[in-house]
C-alpha cells in the first residue's frame, strides 16, 4: 500500500483537510474566551464561572481524549474525525440559541466531548499514511490550522459581537465550521495503512501505568498543566481589565489582541531550532523567562506596554509548549503516543482547572493577582526541568519496558 506522497496532488489535498481539521477545532473551542466579561454581565455570573464557557469544553476534551485513540482502531481514523468536526459545528451553532447561561454550558461540555477526536487522532493519520519526507509539512500545515483557527476564532467572535450580537457571532462561527467539515471529509484520502481492532481498555490502562512509574516523564507532562494553565489565566482574564475604564476597548478590539498569535507560530519553530543546537532544558528555561518577562509588562498601566507585554508572554509560551512537548517523546521510552496523550491530558486540563481558579485572583486582587498566580505556575516549572535534565530517559522504567514488550505492548 502506497503513502502519500511528497509534491502530490493527493499530499495537498490531504495537508489542506487536515489544516481544516486543526481550523475547526480551535476555532469553535475558543469563542468564547473573548466573551467572557459580556457573559459575566449579561447572564449576572462572577468571572470564575463565566470562564466555565471554555473550561468545561478544554476539561471534557482533556478526559475524552484519553478513549479517542481507542475508537478511532474501532471505527476509522478519518470517519471519527469527520463525525467529531461535524457534531462540533452542529453543537456550536445550537450554543447560540442557549436560553441561559447553564445550557449553554451543557453544549460547551458537549462541544469538549466531540472535539476530542481530531487532536487525538490527527498526528497519528500523519505518521501513518504519509511518506516521511512528507511528514513534516503535513504537520505544520496541522498546527497552523490550529493556530490560526484559534485566532481567527476569538477575533471573528469580538467582530461579529459589536456589529450583530454574540449569538449571531456563534452562529455564523459554527456554519462557517460546518461547512469547513465538508471540505474536510472530500478532501482527506482514507487510511490504507490502519488495521481496525477492537479497542482494549485493558491494555491501555496497562500502557499508562506503566508510563506512571517514570518520574522524568511525569514531571516533564507536568509542564503542559502549569504552562497552559497560566497562558489561558492570563487571556481569560485580560478582557475584563480591557473592557473597563481608563482603556474601555470594544469586543472588536479585545477580539484582535488575538493576532499576537502570530508571534507563537514563529517561536515554535524558531526557539524549537535554539533547542536543537543548545539543549531541550536551557531553551525550556529561557521560554518560561520570556513568558515571566511578558507578564509583568502587562503590569504597567500603558495600554501599549500591556500589548508588547501579552505579545511576549505569548511568545514565551508557544515556544515553551513546542520544546515541551518534543522533550516527552524522549523519555518516554516506548509507547511515544500514550506518553503524549498524557501530556496533551494534563494540558488541557491545566487550561480547564487553572484557567477557572484564576478568576478567585481576578475578583480578589485584580490584575496584578492574575499576574502573581501566573508567575508562581511558571515558577513550579522550574524544579520540574532541574529534575528531568538531571535523569537520564528512560532509566526508571527501563524494567517497565521489558515487562511491556512481553505483554506485546512496546
Amino acid at each position: 500500500m502506497s503513502f502519500i506522497e511528497k509534491g502530490t496532488a493527493e499530499q495537498k489535498k490531504a495537508s489542506f483537510a487536515l489544516f481544516l481539521g486543526g481550523f475547526v477545532t480551535f476555532a469553535t473551542l475558543y469563542t468564547t474566551q473573548p466573551l467572557m466579561p459580556l457573559f459575566s454581565e449579561k447572564f449576572g455570573v462572577s468571572a470564575s464561572t463565566a470562564s466555565l464557557a471554555l473550561s468545561l469544553s478544554t476539561g471534557v476534551l482533556a478526559l475524552s481524549m484519553i478513549g479517542a485513540g481507542a475508537l478511532s482502531d474501532a471505527y476509522g481514523k478519518k470517519k471519527l474525525m469527520a463525525v467529531s468536526m461535524f457534531a462540533a459545528s452542529i453543537i456550536g451553532i445550537l450554543t447560540a440559541l442557549s436560553p441561559n447561561f447553564w445550557t449553554l454550558l451543557a453544549f460547551r461540555a458537549l462541544l469538549g466531548l466531540f472535539l476530542a477526536g481530531v487532536p487525538a487522532i490527527a498526528m497519528a493519520y500523519v505518521a501513518e499514511e504519509f511518506n516521511p519526507k512528507a511528514v513534516g509539512s503535513a504537520m505544520g500545515l496541522y498546527i497552523s490550522g490550529t493556530t490560526i483557527g484559534g485566532m481567527s476564532g476569538r477575533i471573528l467572535t469580538g467582530l461579529l459581537t459589536d456589529f450583530f450580537s454574540w449569538r449571531i457571532a456563534l452562529l455564523l462561527i459554527g456554519l462557517t465550521a460546518l461547512s469547513a467539515s465538508v471540505l474536510f471529509l472530500t478532501s482527506l484520502p482514507n487510511p490504507r495503512h490502519s488495521v481496525k481492532k477492537q479497542p482494549s481498555f485493558k491494555e491501555m490502562a496497562f500502557t499508562y501505568r506503566i508510563h506512571l512509574y517514570n518520574r522524568p516523564l511525569l514531571a516533564v507532562v507536568s509542564l503542559g498543566f502549569l504552562l497552559m494553565g497560566g497562558f489561558v489565566t492570563l487571556y481569560n482574564y485580560i478582557g475584563f481589565l480591557l473592557i473597563t475604564p481608563p482603556y474601555s476597548l470594544s469586543q472588536t478590539l479585545i477580539g484582535f489582541i488575538f493576532v499576537v498569535f502570530l508571534t507563537g507560530t514563529f517561536s515554535a519553530v524558531y526557539m524549537g531550532k535554539k533547542a536543537d543546537k543548545y539543549g531541550i532544558p536551557l531553551l525550556l528555561k529561557w521560554s518560561i523567562g520570556i513568558m515571566a518577562s511578558g507578564a509583568v509588562l502587562t503590569l504597567f498601566p500603558s495600554l501599549f506596554m500591556k500589548i508588547i507585554g501579552i505579545a511576549v508572554f505569548t511568545f514565551g509560551f508557544f515556544a515553551a509548549h513546542s520544546i515541551a512537548s518534543t522533550w516527552v517523546g524522549e523519555y518516554a521510552g516506548f509507547n511515544k503516543t500514550q506518553a503524549s496523550s498524557m501530556y496533551l491530558l494534563l494540558y488541557y486540563l491545566g487550561s480547564s482547572v487553572v484557567g477557572s481558579f484564576g478568576g478567585w485572583f481576578w475578583t480578589h486582587f485584580n490584575w496584578s493577582g492574575v499576574i502573581g498566580f501566573i508567575l508562581s505556575l511558571l515558577a513550579g516549572s522550574i524544579p520540574l526541568i532541574f529534575y528531568a535534565e538531571n535523569k537520564q530517559p528512560g532509566v526508571y522504567c527501563i524494567w517497565k519496558n521489558k515487562t511491556a514488550q512481553a505483554h506485546g505492548n512496546a
